[in-house]
């Protein structure tokens, strides 16, 4: 087994639209925002893996990135993973939702074509020159460590089970805060390349939402990339790439009141949690071989949103023409065109790492996870951005904001994506363990309580 590493820049110069055009436009840069990636080799094409430092790359636009990277490694594109880390004071692309915009006369509202086709091209020259550069990989590790005091869930329930809260990344009511932490995965994950004692390579997994303060037109990668730096800094010959798993659902707005200066706290905590993971895969390294390196496949069609169907999105952008519309209009007519999204599951040695697509719940992460105990299992999360909020069957019932308009799949959604988790992990999952039956297990408070 071998590894190339690569991280390319693909910060959005002043003036570009941030977070999809939902925040506005930046004016300045607080933070170099990167694509950092490993180009695995061993069994079968190559495979690359990589995470950027943006909101979403959705639809065409995550076929796009798919397929560049593919020909740059000399591979295809079903065995190319391109997610994000939504933070929300960085770009995003959709070129489908950019082209209905364009054609109305509105483009650049959320889609800088120029800028993301560049940055492309950047990380497309970045992949092959790793290529020029692989280490052999004698070893594979893997640890988890308890992240304290940053996730918590956005759905604070009432007694009746409904969402009585909505816990943003940034939360100011003390009493909102005050709701118990509730369901969250507390667990950073890391799996670690070693050539001998030499760290090639990390890959470092946590699900929450990477905001703390935001919306404040300064490009930045936020408390998360402030994290992966400080442990990157601590072993500088090898490339840490972070994924964000499955934080549809939870956020940090337990312990973040919005100030400026928990960012650094909310960073230096995540930090804590994944130098401790990396600790321990350390501490916990199997040799490697060819035979442990391994990718399958799925295609999953997810159902449209019912505010979305029956021509819903077409009449809702003639309505408005903003580019949340637009990219509602976009995911609308790509499931009218049959589109599907590939889903993966990567085996690296003693660890399973599924690579999935939108904002999911949490509960799809517990899910994996609970299949699978036997096993090392991560998640990351945020892939093809098209589909939005990906909610539990369950969780469309107690209402809240990511199971209304932001969510663009219909409730059913939850059995195709645990069917194609379950084939993945080689699992069939009990009534028990899925997802709709953890979100009605989840905390809610008690009439009178504290947030009530």
């Amino acid at each position: 087994m071998q590894v190339a590493t690569f991280v390319a820049d693909v910060t959005p110069p002043p003036g570009s639209p941030l977070c999809l055009g939902l925040v506005p436009p930046a004016v300045a840069v607080t933070d170099a925002l990167t694509c950092r990636g490993v180009i695995l080799l061993g069994s079968g094409p190559p495979l690359v893996l990589c995470a950027l430092d943006w909101a979403g790359v959705a639809g065409e636009g995550h076929d796009a990135w798919r397929a560049v990277l593919a020909e740059a490694a000399g591979t295809t594109p079903d065995r190319v993973a391109v997610h994000a880390l939504h933070q929300h004071d960085a770009p995003g692309s959709d070129p489908g939702a950019e082209a209905i915009m364009a054609a109305h006369g509105l483009p650049g509202r959320g889609h800088d074509t120029d800028f993301v086709d560049a940055a492309l091209l950047r990380v497309r020259a970045a992949v092959r020159a790793a290529l020029g550069h692989p280490a052999e990989v004698t070893h594979v590790g893997t640890g988890a460590a308890r992240v304290h005091r940053v996730a918590s869930t956005r759905r604070v329930l009432g007694a009746d089970g409904t969402v009585a809260h909505v816990r943003y990344s940034s939360t100011a009511e003390p009493h909102v805060r005050a709701a118990p932490e509730g369901l969250i995965d507390p667990d950073a994950q890391v799996i670690s390349l070693w050539n001998g004692e030499v760290l090639l390579a990390a890959l470092t997994y946590y699900a929450t939402h990477p905001q703390s303060h935001y919306s404040e037109r300064l490009v930045t990668h936020d408390f998360v990339g402030m994290a992966r730096d400080r442990v990157q800094a601590a072993h500088p010959r090898a490339v840490f790439v972070h994924f964000c798993g499955a934080a549809g659902n939870i956020t940090a707005g337990k312990y973040n009141d919005g100030s400026p200066a928990n960012r650094p706290v909310l960073a230096g905590r995540l930090a804590d949690g994944l130098a401790a993971a990396l600790e321990a895969s350390a501490a916990n390294r199997v040799p490697a071989a060819d035979a442990d390196l391994d990718w399958q496949t799925r295609s999953i069609a997810l159902p449209l949103a019912p505010h979305l169907a029956d021509g819903g999105a077409l009449a809702a952008f003639e309505q408005r023409p903003d580019f949340t519309a637009a990219r509602d209009l976009a995911w609308s007519r790509r499931c009218a065109a049959g589109s599907t999204i590939d889903v993966g599951c990567l085996r690296l040695g003693p660890a399973r790492v599924l690579h999935l697509p939108g904002e999911l719940f949490v509960e799809y992460q517990l899910f994996a996870k609970a299949l699978r105990p036997d096993l090392f299992v991560a998640l990351a999360a945020y892939g093809d951005y098209g589909p939005g909020y990906i909610g539990t069957t369950h969780s469309y019932s107690q209402g809240g904001y990511e199971t209304g308009p932001p969510s663009r799949v219909a409730p059913t959604s939850e059995a195709i994506v645990i069917k194609a988790i379950g084939d993945l992990l080689d699992a069939d999952p009990t009534e028990g363990e899925q997802p709709s039956a953890m979100a009605a297990r989840a905390p809610r408070l008690e009439s009178g309580g504290p947030c009530c």
